[in-house]
């Protein structure tokens, strides 16, 4: 397909899906702006793929795309009012500027769903050791497992982020 008729489709797609993909997200988000910034991501989204023309169901994918990014977006929400909540608990704070505090929430945000990837057992295990500053023996007998587990559990976290970091440098 050529670059002008795969434009046309996705133009297309946009004029015959666009109201009702603001719409959905609309009744489910129930703010105007909001909606309308997810469904020009999910446009987006759309652009980026490869291939647009195989699509059978058009609302089906766009729900789909629309469904993700919602979700994320809710994610956000809820750590940047963590966020913001720790913020305001700390009054000789200096508070950082909105910019900032935006790179702030994205790393959280992004800390998050990188640990939410970890099995459980291993991603606790992990924030017993980062956070809380547990010794491995302490982590061993609080979870019930062996140290060389706590040990095991410690290295998969710490490969898992690191697979991520240089991921992130591939870009």
């Amino acid at each position: 397909m050529s670059s002008s008729s795969a434009n046309q489709h996705i133009s297309n797609l946009y004029q015959e899906h666009h109201t009702w993909i603001y719409h959905w997200l609309y009744k489910k988000l129930g703010n105007s702006s909001d909606a309308a910034d997810l469904a020009q991501d999910t446009f987006l989204r759309l652009i980026a793929r490869e291939n647009t023309t195989q699509l059978q169901h058009p609302r089906a994918y766009l729900t789909k795309i629309a469904k993700g990014l919602m979700v994320n977006w809710i994610q956000r929400k809820h750590v940047e009012r963590a966020y913001l909540e720790v913020l305001t608990e700390q009054p000789d704070l200096d508070y950082p500027s909105p910019e900032h505090q935006t790179l702030i929430i994205e790393t959280l945000t992004h800390a998050i769903q990188l640990l939410s990837e970890l099995p459980p057992q291993v991603r606790l295990t992990f924030l017993y050791f980062q956070l809380e500053g547990l010794k491995h023996h302490q982590i061993a007998d609080k979870l019930n497992i062996s140290v060389s587990t706590v040990k095991r559990h410690i290295q998969c976290a710490y490969i898992h982020c690191l697979d991520a970091m240089l991921d992130l440098e591939d870009f």
